[in-house]
């Protein structure tokens, strides 16, 4: 008889990093093509919303430490994708924004990301996933701040 999955908290753990590299494998596949590394395009997605972003969202967002970032960020405002500007509110703070020229080859990305993933049998649940792993995201981040507080008080 199988066990319930509440009950083998490793499976939930273990499909998560496997869909991880799947989609990503799956991503870098559509994205070769146009001579973007995922990392790029995830920056470019999310500068893509038109709003300025800190280096600490978009860190965040790719996950990379940050003498990584601070390459690729230079070498996407060397090609023209990404500019960065002097935080109107925070003088101290840069913002990094996607240029038109980015903006363009997000939109092609974006097509072809979402053609390769409407292609997947059984899409019909991606709202309900999304939802739910926004979900989870926030629960272990919430999670890890508060650990890190608690460790932080000792």
């Amino acid at each position: 008889m199988a066990v319930p999955s509440e009950e083998r908290p490793g499976e939930l753990a273990a499909l998560l990093a496997r869909a991880g590299r799947l989609s990503d494998r799956r991503l870098r596949a559509v994205l070769e093509g146009a001579g973007c590394s995922a990392d790029a395009w995830r920056v470019l997605d999310l500068l893509a919303d038109g709003e300025g972003h800190g280096m600490t969202a978009v860190a965040g967002c790719v996950l990379l430490p940050p003498p990584t970032l601070t390459r690729l960020m230079d070498q996407l405002v060397d090609d023209g994708l990404v500019h960065r500007r002097v935080d109107p509110v925070d003088r101290r703070r840069i913002l990094a924004y996607v240029t038109p020229r980015g903006m363009e080859l997000w939109r092609t990305l974006e097509r072809r990301v979402a053609e390769s993933w409407a292609g997947l049998p059984g899409g019909g649940d991606d709202e309900l996933l999304t939802v739910l792993l926004r979900r989870l995201v926030a629960r272990l981040e919430d999670a890890s701040a508060a650990d890190g507080r608690a460790q932080h008080a000792r």
